[in-house]
């Protein structure tokens, strides 16, 4: 499915991202990436589904599969192409990409798997923290577990505010969490990695190994695990 040529695609499209090369080479795009991309998530519904069955392979572009065009409407950034691939399998309650899920991240020099939640709004942050508070030793579990962390470690970063959110206790233990803006784990990956036979059922142990920490996150949003 996924080759070298997807990453050879993205890095002749670095050095030419303008509308005439990419019209020159759109027969690339879809047989280098778009075509193995649909197939991969095709392939990657049953590993997903034996995590959790409320989240969705949907196997086309602008399902789980990102567009390659970039929005430049409000952007100094003109260029008008990703020059990354980028698939995200939602939850099913979710209508849009800041609901929880699975992200994976497809360029010559940045290939990751991840999950979680990332840019939530207020009141889901605000929900994401009390459950938190309220159940300190659940997020303890899914997020310190040494399995969890063996896997995503290194990765697991958050941007943070600068001072305790307000209504909660500046002094709590888990304070760097709580001020966290985004909860996601992040795994790094190779290119031999995913462009092996297995790799869609190697994708989905990685992501089985981060389940509890998304199921947490799920839940905390009253969704379906």
């Amino acid at each position: 499915m996924i080759s070298t040529s997807l990453f050879d695609f993205f890095r002749d499209l670095s050095k030419n991202n303008n509308r005439e090369w990419f019209k020159e080479n759109k027969s690339r795009y879809e047989n280098d990436v778009k075509n193995p991309l649909l197939e991969f998530i095709h392939q990657f519904a049953e590993p997903l589904h034996a995590i959790s069955p409320h989240f969705l392979a949907i196997p086309k572009v602008g399902g789980s599969l990102f567009r390659i065009h970039r929005d430049v409407r409000f952007s100094k950034d003109k260029r008008p192409y990703k020059e990354a691939a980028g698939v995200y399998f939602k939850h099913s309650a979710g209508k849009d990409a800041h609901a929880p899920g699975f992200y994976l991240h497809l360029a010559p020099d940045e290939i990751f798997a991840s999950l979680g939640i990332w840019g939530p709004g207020s009141k889901e942050l605000l929900i994401i923290r009390q459950r938190i508070v309220d159940l300190p030793d659940q997020w303890i579990n899914a997020s310190l577990d040494d399995d969890f962390r063996k896997v995503f470690s290194g990765s697991y970063e958050h941007q943070q505010l600068k001072r305790a959110p307000k209504g909660f206790d500046p002094n709590h233990p888990l304070i760097e969490d709580l001020k966290s803006k985004h909860f996601v784990a992040s795994c790094p990956l190779t290119e031999e990695f995913v462009t092996s036979n297995d790799f869609p059922k190697n994708l989905g142990l990685i992501y089985q190994q981060g389940s509890e920490y998304i199921k947490f996150l799920t839940l905390a949003l009253g969704h379906q695990w």
